[in-house]
């Protein structure tokens, strides 16, 4: 069983940067791959980025690739995600979850945690 609360998430206007966290619980962290999912208003949710459990592998929605930066501390059960140059179209509900790639990559979960807003303005 894992718990993911996820933090830093706000309102910044294009162009700005913010930096997600999400702390996860339960001793299985480090047997996940992580990632994080979005979903805009009245859109799927979607594949944003995925890291492996020991930081082999990094996986990016072609979206973001270049703007976003996803990483973990398996010392601290902690899983960030790093947004550079956001864009209107970035705003969503931003998801941490744990599950195989091939499922975060679908967009779906083993386990996903209450989201936390992100809001880009123009």
């Amino acid at each position: 069983q894992v718990q993911l609360v996820e933090s830093g998430g706000g309102l910044v206007q294009a162009g700005g940067s913010l930096r997600l966290s999400c702390a996860a619980s339960g001793r299985t962290f480090t047997t996940y791959t992580m990632g994080w999912l979005r979903q805009a208003p009245g859109k799927a949710r979607e594949f944003v980025a995925a890291i492996t459990r020991n930081s082999g592998l990094l996986y990016y929605a072609d979206s973001v690739k270049g703007r976003f930066t996803i990483s973990r501390d398996n010392a601290k059960n902690t899983v960030y995600l790093q947004i550079d140059s956001l864009k209107p179209e970035d705003t969503a509900v931003y998801y941490c979850a744990a599950g195989p790639s091939y499922q975060l990559g679908q967009g779906d979960y083993e386990y996903c945690g209450q989201g936390t807003q992100v809001t880009v303005s123009s």
